[in-house]
């Protein structure tokens, strides 16, 4: 496959000035710190797994739920390693969409983009169908009334029609036009808010700490274990999160690992705390079809309703910030995907008075609320497990190209353990996207013969590559890494380099 060599990521602006793509002067505004990325990876983890996965995976594995958490935060763990990498060398918005376009060609980036386009549009359908369980214990143990069941309820769990869903995506598509840094700062207050609660509930819970409840500790063997696991991946795609990010946070070389590395540590010490005091204060046949089930296990313990309380109101308060995230990084990867002319150009327009893509959010934000209002839960969490660990794969595998290909390219951060690290996080992956139902891989061939639709129909037409010829990209590349370069040495060598990406042949 021949090579073009083109700009994928242009030089760094000041703190607050937007960031040029170096490819078609589209600007994101840079308006992002270290401590709001972290915010905005913990935000999208915390909360789309463990406020209402239990109800789930515990019925799979039993108490053994512990080592599935292990075993994802490994795979994860890894697996954000490789992003870090990368985040540091192509520091620009789309994540593991713009890595695949840099690293593996045209045609497998639109896959990838498609496979994110499923996990962040599932996701946020997913945590957002679990905020009318929490609002209604919220409300019921707080005021004493809730909503109606069937517009409460998951679709195929009692709900017809998820109203509360609806008006969480509506208020965070609101919040969203209106900023990514008001955004942002609004998040990390609710991270701080969500981290209190679970450790409140980690505090609090371990007083009901049962050793029975432990035993037997993998009533389902180990298969039992790799269901679970595969089925709770969903809930570690804040690194990803985090990369989506790229263009907006400001010096994003030194930034982005350490938010990339900050987020696993915290989500990984909170989940499993979580999880062993949770099956150890309830026995693991309760927790199937739980509802609201962390605020339940705190009544329990305590015979008290005002630690629930507090826990539910957390609760809400969590899983909007992460709805809000997941819309947001959805919203970014359209951006990038219009701007390379994969989608319609209406996709890479952004608010000359916000900076935000105000379309995207819009379309996004449809897309979403009828998800949440109308598919059932454990349709949406395993499609989002798929579509995560697809990613996670693409992003290993392009660590390894992109260091075979590029080796000069400057990187903030590199991989330890090269080249081992990388083929574990992929080999994990697989492990993972194995244990998924046939009815999500069935789901999931869809989803990708409707985007190969898209892109042979559209995309391969309309491209970046299909309409820059190759003599004319070259010469553009040298002077924008000529530009890049003198920016670089101005800034004191914050500009980002020139990475080639691979051209369809």
């Amino acid at each position: 496959m021949a090579t073009l060599i083109a700009e994928s990521a242009a030089n760094t602006p000041p703190p607050g000035a937007p960031a040029s793509d170096g490819r078609s002067g589209i600007r994101l505004r840079r308006s992002i710190g270290l401590w709001q990325l972290a915010a905005i990876g913990i935000s999208s983890t915390i909360g789309t797994g463990i406020f209402f996965v239990l109800s789930s995976a515990v019925p799979q594995a039993g108490p053994a739920v512990v080592i599935s958490f292990v075993i994802v935060a490994i795979a994860a763990g890894l697996t954000a390693l490789c992003y870090a990498e990368l985040a540091s060398a192509i520091p620009v918005a789309g994540s593991s969409y713009s890595y695949a376009y840099a690293t593996l060609g045209e045609i497998v980036a639109f896959g990838v983009g498609a496979c994110l386009l499923l996990e962040y549009g599932v996701s946020a359908s997913a945590t957002a169908v679990s905020w009318g369980q929490y609002l209604n214990e919220f409300f019921g143990t707080a005021f004493g009334f809730t909503i109606p069941e069937a517009l409460a309820a998951p679709p195929g769990d009692g709900g017809y029609f998820n109203l509360p869903s609806v008006i969480l995506v509506a208020m965070c598509c609101l919040l969203l036009v209106r900023g990514s840094g008001e955004s942002a700062r609004v998040n990390a207050i609710m991270v701080a808010v969500k981290i209190t609660v679970l450790v409140l509930f980690v505090a609090i819970g371990l007083t009901g700490f049962h050793s029975g409840n432990l035993h037997p500790f993998m009533p389902l063997g180990m298969t039992g274990v790799g269901v679970a696991a595969s089925s709770i991946f969903f809930s570690f795609i804040g690194m990803d999160a985090i990369s989506t990010a790229g263009e907006e946070v400001r010096n994003p070389r030194r930034t982005m690992p350490v938010a990339i590395i900050l987020t696993l540590v915290v989500v990984t010490v909170l989940y499993l705390g979580v999880a062993v005091t949770a099956v150890a204060a309830q026995p693991w046949q309760k927790f199937n079809g739980q509802e609201a089930g962390l605020a339940q296990i705190l009544q329990d313990v305590t015979g008290s309703s005002w630690p629930a309380t507090m826990f539910a109101l957390g609760a809400v308060i969590s899983i909007f910030s992460v709805t809000l995230v997941t819309i947001y990084g959805q919203t970014r990867i359209l951006f990038s995907m219009g701007r390379d002319g994969m989608l319609p150009p209406r996709f890479a327009k952004v608010s000359p008075r916000t900076g935000t893509p105000v379309w995207n959010t819009l379309v996004v934000g449809s897309g979403v609320a009828l998800l949440a209002a109308f598919v059932p839960l454990d349709e949406l969490t395993d499609l989002t497990s798929m579509g995560t660990l697809v990613a996670f794969t693409v992003v290993s595998a392009g660590v390894i190209i992109l260091r075979r290909k590029q080796p000069e390219l400057e990187r903030g951060f590199k991989v330890p353990g090269y080249p081992v690290t990388p083929v574990l996080s992929i080999a994990f992956c697989l492990y993972l996207i194995y244990g998924l139902h046939v009815s999500t891989f069935v789901m999931f061939g869809a989803w990708l013969a409707g985007a190969a639709a898209i892109y042979f129909g559209y995309g391969i037409r309309h491209s970046r590559l299909a309409q820059q010829p190759a003599a004319s990209a070259t010469a553009a590349s040298a002077t924008a890494a000529s530009a890049t370069a003198d920016a670089g040495s101005a800034a004191g060598g914050e500009g980002e380099k020139a990475v080639r990406p691979v051209e369809r042949s």
